[in-house]
């Protein structure tokens, strides 16, 4: 997977409408996970978190890829992928069994997680997450983890995530086609709250939204698990194409106009500061009021955020955020936007950058991150649970053969 051998790697690529982001990390002797890599590129190719240019994707993903490597000093063959778009779906299950031996084992877990999942899903649609929420053994609920406890029958409640396959094709052959591997599909919401929430936060109530260039992902968490997922496609790229149309400026200077000088309020902002906005066509630069333009921005953030509150109130689960709202993306990060966000919902927002980074952490400690790091942690997780079933297989295996020498078998 690298050059170094010994070196135990995870990768996380997020592949965005405005640009791709590519984060190598590894793992060290105390199972914890050190960034040794990043690669950014603009995004070519992509529309909505969707791809509509392969080739012009798979450029700018190679791109990405090689400068992560140069600065890891690896190569890497494999990578955990974000997915998105409003072809996501979500849908609350639940399924039920017999406990075997009246207690709980791992066994009956699974099974009873797979009765969730085992619901009819289009030919089209792919499943992404089956996510378990909490467990009923007889007649007890809310149950976190049943192993081990006694009963006769146990119900689990899961949030399941489908795709569009089309789509997961898609954007997995653009990975493919730089010679990787894509280890798992993950919504790039969920990647991010395992960025940039605490378990504080997850057991009183919050939701993540992340803002991007092209969609708004949306993840609610209540008692520590997620009870509803969303996609919106709108987001920031509506706020530059604003910028450019109004003010007639080329679309990567109104980017670098709404990154640079833009805020969501423009109560916020001075009349007197101005701000130089360059012409198309060779003519000459124009100044302009930097309040004019975010009385331009404000109505757009607006918008988003009434969509947003919209979908939160349309699921039933408003009352239950008591922690409030935490905002990530690109587009979260433009001045004004949290207190915007505080009038509008009328509870508590800040903005979520990567928790705990170790390594080249000055490099990730940004909002427009908190996916590709995600990634790297929903990763890490992931091998840590391939490591403990095969851990307990060999337990198991061991454990038979001893029985077979005792004549118990």
């Amino acid at each position: 997977m690298s050059k170094p051998l010994d070196r135990n790697l995870i990768v996380g690529l997020d592949i965005g409408t405005s640009h791709i982001k590519a984060v190598v990390g590894e793992l060290l002797d105390d199972n914890s996970l050190s960034i040794v890599g990043v690669g950014t590129h603009s995004s070519k190719g992509m529309d909505k978190a969707g791809v509509n240019d392969l080739n012009l994707v798979v450029q700018s993903v190679q791109r990405a890829i090689n400068e992560m490597e140069l600065m890891a000093d690896c190569r890497v063959s494999s990578v955990f992928l974000a997915i998105s778009g409003r072809h996501v779906q979500c849908q609350n299950e639940n399924g039920m069994v017999p406990i075997n031996n009246q207690e709980v084992t791992q066994e009956d877990v699974d099974n009873v997680i797979h009765a969730a999942r085992s619901v009819p899903i289009a030919a089209e649609r792919r499943l992404l997450h089956v996510l378990p929420q909490e467990f009923t053994i007889d007649v007890q609920e809310g149950i976190k983890n049943p192993i081990g406890m006694s009963g006769v029958r146990m119900e689990a409640n899961a949030h399941i995530i489908t795709c569009a396959d089309d789509m997961a094709k898609n954007i997995v052959k653009s990975v493919e086609r730089c010679d990787l591997h894509a280890d798992q599909l993950i919504f790039s919401a969920l990647a991010s709250s395992y960025a940039v929430l605490t378990d504080d936060e997850r057991e009183l109530g919050v939701c993540v939204v992340d803002i991007g260039g092209g969609t708004i992902d949306i993840v609610i968490y209540t008692d520590g698990a997620i009870r509803h997922t969303a996609v919106i496609p709108v987001a920031g790229n509506q706020i530059t194409s604003d910028i450019a149309k109004i003010f007639r400026t080329p679309i990567s200077n109104a980017e670098e106009i709404k990154v640079n000088y833009a805020c969501a309020l423009k109560d916020m902002v001075s009349m007197e500061e101005t701000i130089e906005v360059p012409s198309v066509g060779g003519r000459p630069a124009r100044a302009m009021s930097r309040h004019t333009l975010a009385e331009v921005i404000e109505p757009r953030y607006q918008e988003l955020f009434e969509l947003i509150y919209e979908e939160i109130q349309a699921c039933g689960l408003a009352e239950q955020i008591a922690a409030g709202l935490v905002l990530t993306g690109g587009t979260a990060k433009m001045e004004g936007a949290v207190e915007f966000a505080e009038e509008i919902f009328q509870m508590p927002v800040r903005v979520g950058k990567p928790l705990d980074v170790k390594g080249l952490a000055e490099y990730v400690d940004d909002a427009s991150f908190a996916t590709v790091v995600g990634l790297l942690q929903y990763g890490k997780q992931h091998v840590d649970n391939k490591k403990n079933n095969k851990n307990k297989s060999s337990e198991g295996i061991f454990s038979r053969v001893q029985s077979w020498f005792k004549g118990e078998f």
